[in-house]
């Protein structure tokens, strides 16, 4: 019986040794090395300070500023530990709530409300941290942004084009815009 279990711990420590020590020390050297930036958590600073990430939508709802999705995460917006949707169909009153309360939200910033609101600023996207709104959304709210600060809107505009990604590889997904970069882009030059 003892010739039987020298080999199982024989096995289950090297085993041990390579998948949990060797392996995970090997992936984050080459995620440093290779892709530092992404490996954090592709984290943005301003000054030395980190104001969020590229990856996980922020919550902005003054009028100044572009609004991106609604978060439906738990127990706060745009929880990372908490992504989820809000599982609400389409023929529930609470979705319909959901949206009543956007617009409104839209309306009471200043928001020209003479074109239809593009779906994107009145529904949560399936994660809750999307931090990208598409170009139709991004272009809704160039009136009000350029009002709330002051600046001509062919400027806001020119930076709503500068932040606009297309699609990836040419062909993949929609062409989207980072509200947090583009916001970001805003106070610089609203400074500037």
């Amino acid at each position: 019986m003892k010739s039987l279990f020298r080999p199982l711990i024989v096995i289950f420590a090297v085993l041990s040794a390579v998948t949990g020590l060797a392996y995970p020390a090997v992936m984050t050297a080459v995620g440093q090395a290779a892709f530092h930036d992404q490996a954090n958590g592709s984290l943005v600073e301003v000054n030395g300070k980190v104001v969020g990430s590229t990856l996980i939508g922020q919550q902005f709802d003054a009028p100044q500023y572009f609004w991106g999705r609604l978060s439906a995460t738990a127990p706060m917006p745009y929880n990372a530990q908490g992504s989820s949707g809000s599982n609400i169909g389409p023929t529930n009153p609470a979705l319909v709530d959901e949206v009543k309360g956007r617009i409104d939200a839209l309306k009471a910033a200043g928001t020209d409300m003479s074109q239809p609101v593009p779906v994107d600023l009145v529904t949560s996207s399936a994660s809750g941290l999307d931090p990208e709104i598409s170009p139709a959304a991004a272009a809704y709210q160039i009136a009000r942004v350029a009002k709330a600060r002051g600046m001509n809107a062919n400027d806001v505009q020119a930076l709503v084009d500068r932040y606009t990604s297309g699609r990836q590889f040419g062909i993949l997904g929609e062409s989207r815009v980072n509200v947090l970069a583009l916001n970001l882009a805003l106070d610089a030059a609203h400074r500037g």
